[in-house]
């Protein structure tokens, strides 16, 4: 049974740990759930600038908080917020004082100090060390900063930071979640620095701790092993740019401790706990001298001021010398009730690396399950004196209590073999999770598909070796990225495969010229002999890829539409650039950025038959994506071309082209902005409507508002899917809303933070929206009007669950690409989205329609549209 238990918490263990990029929910300042008394400051300039009107997008009293006098450089005036229970703070929003436009004060930058206790403060710093935020550039806008490294805290105060001596005023929203864990600082060795021979130095220290840093040990503070970030296979990668090798691991040498042979740890809470676990992310890189630690024992106090209790809860890790893959450990703690925690990790190897530790208790204290030596006797002479006083206890068998005796008995057996059994399915279903490692270097790409016995090999063209470089037989050893696929160990020749499926034989032979992955004996055309080659294609249309602003392109077009495009072939009107009023940066890409702006005179610049809705007085807002002037010249022919094809989209659910700015740089297009931003955020503030959300005013939808929305984005490509066009990236984040709540498909979400988490990074260079991407699409680079109507199938599931979750949650990247290799192989064992519980069955049913593992399978959009119109209440 402690088996049974153990390979269920190791199961599930990967998905404990709190996640930032889902950790952003408001925590009350607009809504006024976080009170009035709860928001104070260290000064104010009237009563009616008082600290609790710093709420954002609220204008009462004067519209802001502001400090008591002209702030200068020396000052530091403070916003205090008490957020009433410690909180993983991840995501802060700021405004000035806008007051009806009566106001114009605002911060252009701030700093934070936060506190666990409301006695000692830390100043919060970014990753590289910096504290100040970059703030507002007007009174009215509201200015979304991410927090890297995110802060567990219960106090923040925000510092307004001016150069000049100037009234600032500022409004405030906070983002985050509970920190339910109560985890309030550890204590361990400071991590040490690894020189290899061969590779890069890796310093795996711990750079965000902070608390204190005595006689090479950290105490009193929480760092990266707290920041939800978990650290790659491969230790010297990171999930942050910009950082060193080993970053994302804290990390110690076995003989620099000294023979004690293990690393001790401490770790205090907020409060007396009953512990049933703690799960440790550890690096197993055993071929660097790296592995999970080999046995942990770990001491428990029940309040700070006791000692430590005698009697430790010890666990020996099953070491793993075949897989490298790092992984949560799981130790299980009995349940033991405790306000401090001290546990030594002993080594197995010579280096041991952590990149999470977090623990599962309960707030509810039992008793300890440890018993005193006076419990133990007063037990045993209780049980000795009933057995002396009971009568005839050994005269003669009781028939009765020998049946139940054998019931029992019985019962254990079957529990026996049905336990038996879970474990034989927990290890086969973690058979087919066994991480392998896939790397794509800088001369090849190589995938590798699974089908029983056979094996298909899918590759880039070969690059001719560089001058000095060892000859062709030699491997490129410094990889771009690593993922995990599902691996046949044996190779064989992928034609065998290509005969089988004639389809994917020619999506291959097709990607050659496409620019997708293809097969070794087919890749010897030039970029110029493999752009105009007769070979099919994998799309339904020769494909021209657009870098424009993301680095990305939003559509996918017939090549004929956009040949040999010059400035001369822009039909949208050119607009005075300097009635663009720059309001707030949407978001930015590799190449440009995505802004908001007040275009002045826009309407009657674009006379009748305007595609701008009544403005009801308001001024028109525009977005306008704008290439960066140091683009490169592939960059500026696709922004060109991107304009052409934007021009010719006409349809009530497309974003549309209203004008340009390409007689000068930076290049600049105009689309229309919607009042009520993506659907993605739109939907997540929402609950379903019921009685409950009209009583107490909470922001909410119609279970028919969500079906018209369904129709709306399936009318909107039903348009794109008769021009050929394919969007590759359609989801609720690219689905924009107006104040009418009518949607319109654009392509920003890749160009903002807000939404970094939901694309696959290659190492900068492209990013992928693997989640909502087809089979074919990940590991054929195979796009199609059937791929969309993958995306929309996940689309569809993100509406009907109000976006509170990701797709594919409880998987990682390298599990969802795992999975589609699944869907490849077609054997049962692929995992689909489950059912949301607001969706009716027959649209699930679509869903799962849109889903299909074969092509022709899958509905069209005019199909989809045909089916979900009729559910809409006209």
């Amino acid at each position: 049974m402690h088996l049974f238990l153990l390979l269920i918490l190791q199961a599930t263990a990967a998905f404990g740990q709190i996640d930032p990029a889902h950790c952003r929910y408001a925590l009350g300042m607009e809504d006024g759930r976080i009170k009035d008394a709860d928001i104070t400051a260290s000064s104010q300039w009237y009563e009616t600038t008082g600290p609790q009107y710093a709420r954002l997008n609220r204008e009462e009293g004067d519209g802001a908080w502001c400090p008591k006098e002209q702030q200068d450089s020396s000052d530091s005036q403070y916003l205090q917020v008490n957020l009433g229970k410690l909180t993983f703070l991840t995501v802060v929003g700021t405004q000035g004082r806008y007051a009806r436009n009566s106001g114009n004060e605002f911060a252009r930058a701030y700093s934070l100090n936060y506190s666990r206790d409301g006695v000692l403060w830390r100043a919060w710093k970014n990753r590289l060390g910096n504290t100040v935020i970059e703030a507002n550039k007007n009174a009215y806008a509201s200015v979304i900063n991410d927090l890297h490294p995110p802060i567990i805290t219960r106090y923040v105060r925000l510092i307004p930071i001016t150069r000049l001596s100037t009234a600032v005023c500022m409004r405030v929203e906070l983002y985050g979640c509970p920190w339910d864990e109560g985890l309030i600082s550890y204590s361990a060795p400071e991590g040490q620095v690894m020189m290899p021979p061969s590779s890069p130095i890796a310093n795996l220290n711990d750079s965000t701790y902070d608390g204190t840093r005595e006689r090479r040990r950290l105490f009193g503070g929480m760092g990266q092993l707290t920041d939800g970030v978990i650290g790659q296979d491969n230790f010297l990668r990171t999930r942050q740019y910009h950082v060193w090798p080993g970053y994302d691991y804290l990390g110690w040498r076995n003989d620099s401790l000294g023979t004690l042979g293990y690393v001790e740890m401490e770790f205090v809470f907020d409060h007396q706990r009953n512990f049933t676990s703690m799960k440790v992310h550890s690096n197993n890189m055993f071929s660097s001298g790296v592995k999970i630690f080999s046995s942990v024992s770990c001491l428990f106090k029940p309040h700070l001021n006791a000692d430590w209790e005698t009697e430790p809860v010890a666990f020996k890790t099953v070491l793993d010398d075949r897989n490298p893959s790092a992984r949560y450990v799981t130790v299980p703690l009995n349940r033991r009730a405790a306000r401090s925690l001290r546990c030594q990790f002993h080594f197995a190897d010579v280096w041991m690396m952590f990149s999470e530790i977090s623990f599962q208790s309960e707030d509810t204290i039992l008793p300890t399950q440890m018993t005193s030596p006076t419990a133990s006797e007063e037990s045993t002479t209780m049980i000795t004196t009933k057995t002396a006083t009971s009568p005839s206890a050994t005269d003669q068998p009781d028939v009765e209590n020998t049946a139940i005796l054998i019931g029992c008995l019985v019962t254990i057996i079957l529990l026996l073999v049905i336990i038996i059994f879970l474990i034989l399915w927990c290890q086969y279903v973690c058979k087919v999770l066994e991480k392998a490692p896939r790397q794509i270097l800088d001369e090849e790409v190589t995938v590798r598909l699974s089908s029983c016995s056979d094996t298909i090999i899918l590759q880039t063209p070969p690059v001719p070796p560089r001058s000095g470089h060892a000859s062709a037989g030699s491997t490129n050893t410094d990889p771009h990225y690593e993922r995990v696929f599902l691996l046949d160990p044996q190779y064989q020749n992928p034609a065998v495969l290509r005969n089988k499926l004639p389809e994917l034989s020619q999506s291959a032979e097709a990607s050659a010229c496409g620019g997708g992955y293809a097969e070794p004996d087919i890749t010897q055309c030039t970029p110029h002999q493999c752009f105009h080659s007769n070979a099919p294609h994998y799309a339904e249309t020769d494909i021209v890829r657009l870098q424009g602003v993301t680095g990305s392109n939003m559509y996918a077009v017939p090549a004929l539409t956009v040949d040999s495009l010059t400035r001369k072939d822009i039909s949208a009107a050119e607009f005075p650039r300097q009635q663009l009023i720059f309001r707030e940066k949407l978001g930015e890409g590799q190449f440009g950025e995505v802004h908001l702006c007040e275009a002045e005179g826009l309407p009657e610049f674009l006379g009748e038959g305007s595609p701008l809705p009544d403005r009801d007085g308001h001024s028109v807002l525009v977005a306008v994506k704008q290439l960066r002037a140091d683009a490169t010249s592939q960059a500026r022919n696709d922004f060109l071309k991107e304009i052409k094809i934007m021009s010719r989209l006409n349809d009530p659910n497309i974003i549309r082209l209203l004008c340009v700015c390409v007689s000068s740089d930076p290049l600049c297009m105009v689309t229309e902005y919607m009042e009520n931003g993506d659907l993605n955020m739109f939907l997540s503030q929402r609950e379903i409507e019921s009685t409950l959300t009209h009583a107490n005013n909470i922001p909410s939808v119609s279970l028919s508002d969500l079906l018209h929305m369904s129709v709306q984005i399936s009318s909107g490509m039903k348009y794109l899917a008769s021009l050929n066009f394919v969007h590759r990236d359609l989801a609720t984040r690219n689905c924009l809303l107006d104040r009418r709540l009518t949607i319109k498909i654009a392509d920003f979400g890749m160009s903002r933070n807000l939404y970094s988490s939901d694309y696959y990074r290659i190492q900068g260079r492209a990013v992928l929206p693997i989640r909502w991407m087809a089979w074919e699409s990940i590991l054929l680079g195979k796009f199609t009007t059937a791929s969309d109507v993958w995306a929309f199938g996940v689309t569809l599931w993100e509406i009907f669950t109000l976006c509170k979750e990701q797709p594919y949650s409880l998987l990682s990247d390298e599990q969802v690409i795992e999975n589609t290799g699944e869907f490849f192989r077609n054997q049962g064992r692929q995992i689909f989205l489950y059912a949301p519980p607001l969706c009716p069955p027959s649209l699930f049913e679509l869903m799962m329609r849109c889903w299909r593992r074969d092509i022709p399978d899958r509905p069209s959009f005019e199909g989809l549209y045909q089916a979900l119109r009729p559910h809409v209440n006209q």
